[in-house]
């Protein structure tokens, strides 16, 4: 364990940041929930709160309200118990069985104190908001309510956990969600999305004897996550380094394997191919990465984006593709919308419409290759978002590729009037002396299948300054969680 460990877990307020600091020794990938949902119910049980488990493994535990405030309305902590898992490649690291290594550190721009992580995700989404929602239920100080703890499952790989929620999963109906990343703000809305999978099946060949083989990777990238960091025009490992091969001033490129990305909510940090040509490959080959390596770092502002290539040897079994169908797949890959791709009309900032292009995998099957492409198309427009579905699949027909839709949930309409958010906006001013911020995410959250599953719920968003979510990078901002546990507890206070 980190020498920072301790360090981090007595930060204020101490009853969060212990409950966190201990989450971080148990790993929980999404679909993996299993040891995090014991150690919750473990902890329930030491504090006497009550444990109810639904069968696709949703946790709902509930508190009594502080003496003389049981007459009060029951009020939803809503958060997840998963976290996306996301390594830095030189780092060695067991998402089965590892703890987290914790760093307390001083963020570079704004020399504020951090908690980070070495080498992968912090887990602080959603973990800190779990942590609030657990602290407050449990700590004898704070004056609150009859409460109910909603923790999902899988809600960064396929949101299913919420999707399988029903009216009778849980009795309140004014929810907080502490799922938000910026701690000046209130949120009553966010995108719907939706995964799309095309899939291109192409016979392959051995390359000829005198071909050049080469092996093309792009690192270094900030990656982040797909909806949060979307309209930053972050850098796409994948589409940076088709455009690479695509670049190349030769004729001939075959392509043997091509692989990016690795979860389809983050911006891929990395990607590589093997590739194989005609005398001079190599040299195209670099000039390529050069020249798309100083366009991409003019264009998206990172400095530490490396393209290399390198002559190779293909030690695996199997061919390549031909040159007409290498080209079929990298025009296909090269034509995907990537980035944001429209701003609302009515929310000056809000990204409505964006696509990632997530991940590429090569698989060899019967002597030929499988090349998947998974992509996340986001939107606040139901009708935008079934636009670029059609787009996505209409490009996998061009170039003859199996489509596959997965996942599709639900955009959170916001609503102004709303009684919940009048109450957080007033005790936000009481405390701070300025309004919050009142604001959409692109980002999904899983208020908006609550909405459309459980029906007339009163929902507001908010949790601490996280940046870097989904990357290595992310880390959270120390004195934020406080300012967000502050909130918390008024909150809580207001509505008993």
């Amino acid at each position: 364990m980190s020498s920072d460990y301790e360090k981090i877990a007595s930060l204020d307020p101490k009853s969060v940041w212990s409950i966190f600091a201990e989450m971080t020794k148990i790993p929980r990938p999404s679909k993996q929930e299993q040891k995090i949902r014991e150690h919750v119910k473990q902890f329930a049980n030491n504090h006497g709160l009550g444990v109810k488990q639904e069968a696709i493994g949703n946790l709902v535990l509930t508190a009594p309200a502080t003496p003389g405030h049981e007459g009060a309305p029951v009020v939803v902590l809503q958060g997840h118990l998963d976290m996306v898992c996301e390594k830095n490649r030189d780092t060695a690291f067991d998402w089965d069985n590892d703890a987290l290594r914790l760093k307390l550190d001083t963020d570079a721009k704004t020399g504020k104190r951090v908690v980070r992580a070495e080498g992968t995700t912090l887990g602080a989404d959603n973990g800190i908001g779990v942590a609030m929602a657990l602290a407050v239920a449990t700590e004898k100080d704070v004056v609150h309510g009859p409460l109910e703890i909603l923790l999902t499952i899988d809600e960064e790989a396929g949101m299913s956990g919420a999707k399988a929620l029903t009216p009778d999963s849980f009795t309140g109906r004014k929810l907080l969600n502490l799922d938000s990343e910026e701690d000046y703000a209130l949120y009553i809305g966010c995108a719907g999305g939706c995964d799309t999978n095309l899939t291109w099946r192409f016979d392959a060949r051995p390359a000829e004897s005198n071909s050049e083989i080469c092996r093309v990777e792009v690192q270094g990238l900030r990656g982040g996550h797909s909806g949060c960091d979307i309209h930053e025009n972050r850098a796409n490992a994948v589409s940076l380094l088709t455009r690479t091969l695509c670049r190349a001033d030769v004729s001939g490129i075959r392509v043997r394997e091509i692989v990016g990305g690795s979860k389809r909510n983050a911006i891929p940090r990395e990607a590589f191919a093997f590739v194989a040509g005609p005398a001079g490959l190599l040299s195209a080959l670099k000039k390529a990465a050069e020249n798309v390596r100083t366009d991409s770092a003019a264009e998206s502002y990172e400095k530490e984006i490396a393209i290399e290539v390198q002559k190779a040897v293909m030690d695996k079994p199997g061919g390549f593709l031909s040159e007409a169908d290498s080209r079929i797949l990298l025009d296909a890959l090269s034509a995907l919308p990537n980035g944001a791709l429209a701003m609302h009309p009515k929310v000056p900032g809000l990204v409505q419409t964006s696509n990632n292009i997530s991940t590429v995998e090569t698989v060899t099957d019967k002597g030929a290759l499988e090349i998947k492409a998974g992509l996340l198309s986001r939107s606040s427009s139901d009708s935008s978002l079934e636009f670029l579905k059609h787009r996505i699949a209409a490009m996998g027909r061009l170039s003859g590729a199996e489509i596959a839709t997965a996942n599709q949930y639900p955009g959170w309409e916001p609503n102004p009037e709303s009684p919940l958010l009048a109450e957080c906006k007033k005790v936000y001013e009481q405390l701070f002396g300025e309004p919050p911020h009142i604001a959409a995410i692109h980002a999904g959250l899983e208020t908006g299948i609550i909405g459309k599953l459980v029906g007339n719920v009163d929902m507001v968003s908010f949790g601490p300054t996280i940046q870097g979510a989904h990357s290595p990078e992310e880390r959270v901002f120390v004195d934020s969680v406080a300012k967000s546990w502050k909130l918390l507890v008024a909150v809580l206070a207001k509505l008993a």
